[in-house]
């Protein structure tokens, strides 16, 4: 990673303990500003583990975790809740879509700027002006994620009754609404074809280049995985076992015994 590419996040020596079982252990690492960043592994590694510590589903036993904010400023995220974490530039979505079935498409967008709203009890409550203008601002904002993934058409339907694909469209754009400085993707192409697949490699790199985002993605299929990251981290058993630029994790034997094998290397 260039110099000039400032950290905005890192993971010293972080570990998480259930009922005596080690799910996580020592897990290290830096992202820095702009990357895109895949963490891979068998089932049961402990991916989504580290992803729930990052968001702060889970606080870790051992460790700490560093986050620069979008302010810039240093912020130690251990024990801070989901929400503080969203606040402060940390984004996610879900191995299984967690969507608002029953509300419309833009609804479920909406949900997500609650926190970027200027307005207080009293102008809720006598629709104020200043609440008016911000009900504005927020439907125009709104419009403009779903006309810019192709959605738009389709925000009054309700989440539920979207194609699969565009579930998990929308699923990222809720999670951009919240302004994000890094972006945590969970399986996005879990369940999706060939095509689907394709599609969202280019949607992923179109979101980095366009909200000029950090991505840490989990993925299974190798692929998309090595198509677009510029690193990858390999957990086994709860442990980093490998990290570095995808050519290196495709060739490096522990890597290869532990998850890939012989066949997807020559894939």
């Amino acid at each position: 990673m260039p110099e000039n590419k400032e950290i905005i996040l890192r993971a010293s020596g972080v570990s998480i303990v259930f009922g005596g079982l080690r799910a996580v252990s020592e897990f290290n690492c830096e992202l820095h500003e702009g990357e895109l960043v895949g963490l891979i592994g068998p089932n049961g590694a402990g991916k989504t583990t580290v992803f729930n510590m990052l968001s702060g589903v889970y606080s870790p036993t051992e460790g700490q975790i560093s986050f620069w904010d979008k302010k810039g400023k240093i912020q130690i995220i251990n024990k801070l809740s989901p929400a503080r974490h969203c606040h402060l530039g940390i984004a996610r979505t879900f191995q299984n879509i967690r969507l608002f079935g029953n509300l419309s498409v833009s609804d479920n967008v909406r949900i997500a700027l609650h926190a970027s709203r200027h307005v207080n009890p009293f102008d809720v409550l006598f629709r104020t002006p200043r609440f008016r203008r911000d009900e504005t601002r927020m439907t125009e904002r709104v419009m403009q994620l779903l006309e810019l993934f192709k959605i738009d058409s389709k925000k009054d339907e309700l989440a539920k009754n979207l194609p699969y694909g565009e579930q998990r469209k929308l699923e990222i754009v809720r999670a951009l609404a919240s302004n994000p400085r890094l972006l945590l993707l969970d399986e996005p192409a879990a369940g999706m074809n060939p095509q689907e697949t394709e599609d969202l490699m280019n949607l992923i790199a179109f979101i980095r280049k366009e909200f000029n985002l950090t991505i840490l993605l989990i993925e299974h299929d190798m692929k998309l995985v090595m198509g677009i990251c510029e690193r990858i981290f390999v957990l086994d058993y709860g442990r980093i076992i490998a990290s570095g630029a995808p050519d290196e994790i495709k060739s490096n034997p522990q890597v290869i015994k532990a998850y890939l094998g012989q066949e997807a290397v020559n894939a």
